[in-house]
């Protein structure tokens, strides 16, 4: 399995930074020239590893840690998104509601990228704390997934753990999904909730 974040922005550098702490690979990219943030890349680890958007989308497993409005220049680049897990870590907070066309962000997210499967995902903490070790005091922190696809979510779910944290299933997109989606001025409930789990 390969994987790639798409975005290297604030938030997308603490995902890079919960890769690095794990020995995970994984590329990163934006739409600017990878020389451009290759020194940020190595300052993270050794593999972090800056390629352009066209080589980042081969990965298997792409996080999309893009402003939610740029996440159409992503999805062009791609016709059919067929076989790819894209880990939606976008957050909708203050798009106006008719460019949602009432649905969850999420799901918009996934009509764009078409074919693939799309878990929402690792958006509910904010980077300064996602990008913190999640081992905390004997308990691991807590990161809410939600797919309409089971198999997907529980790829991610297994990542998740990899990379240290606890993941928490909260069913479909339009479900318990909306907990963590932002509609308007207005935040899901869980969104901002540092929860840690323990054994």
């Amino acid at each position: 399995m390969t994987y790639a974040i798409i975005g290297f922005g604030k938030i997308g550098q603490a995902l890079a930074k919960a890769f690095a702490r794990s020995g995970i690979e994984v590329s990163v990219a934006t739409t600017r020239d990878p020389e451009s943030f290759a020194s940020e890349a190595a300052a993270i680890g050794p593999r972090i590893i800056p390629k352009t958007l066209t080589d980042a989308i081969k990965a298997d497993v792409i996080f999309l840690a893009v402003r939610f409005e740029a996440h159409p220049d992503v999805a062009k680049v791609l016709s059919d998104w067929k076989g790819k897990i894209i880990v939606d870590v976008t957050n909708a907070y203050g798009v106006p509601l008719e460019m949602l066309r009432d649905q969850p962000s999420a799901r918009v997210i996934a009509n764009a990228f078409a074919g693939g499967k799309v878990v929402k995902g690792f958006n509910h903490l904010v980077a300064g704390v996602l990008e913190q070790d999640p081992d905390i005091h004997g308990g691991k922190r807590v990161v809410f997934l939600a797919s309409d696809d089971e198999d997907a979510s529980k790829q991610i779910g297994t990542l998740a753990e990899n990379l240290g944290f606890a993941p928490i299933n909260l069913g479909r997109l339009s479900e318990g999904g909306l907990l963590v989606q932002a509609r308007g001025n207005k935040w899901g409930h869980l969104i901002f909730k540092d929860l840690v789990k323990f054994n």
